[in-house]
């Protein structure tokens, strides 16, 4: 599961970043503003990178996909960036777990095997 988030994060805290130059040329907002609120956003995607897999990590993620897509409200382009990103989240999670249940399944029948050969010699 780690890998599938991490993969998805990196690529959201690039989209953010590409998101904070567009927010730039809103005129009703600061540069320092921006790139604050950019920069706390791209630095919690750094950080689940590593604690995705604790307890907690997955409900901050989905917590920073909620947060994309109410960007949409500065950036429009994000309520479809961060609905996509969402479905990402999702499948990562999902499929993450079903891979990480499928590893310790063939672990489990690997450490299982050398002791039954074992037995029958």
């Amino acid at each position: 599961m780690r890998t599938l988030c991490s993969s998805t994060l990196i690529g959201e805290f690039f989209i953010i970043g590409f998101a904070g130059l567009v927010a730039m040329k809103d005129a009703d907002l600061t540069t320092s503003t921006v790139w604050t609120v950019c920069g706390i956003a791209m630095f919690l995607c750094l950080l689940l990178c590593g604690v995705v897999t604790r307890p907690g990590g997955v409900a901050l993620g989905w917590a920073l996909q909620i947060a994309l897509v109410v960007s949409g409200f500065v950036v429009p382009m994000m309520f479809i960036l961060g609905l996509l990103f969402g479905a990402l989240w999702w499948a990562s999670v999902h499929y993450g777990r079903e891979i990480d249940e499928a590893k310790a399944r063939f672990a489990a029948q690997a450490a299982a095997s050398p002791s039954d050969t074992a037995d029958a010699a």
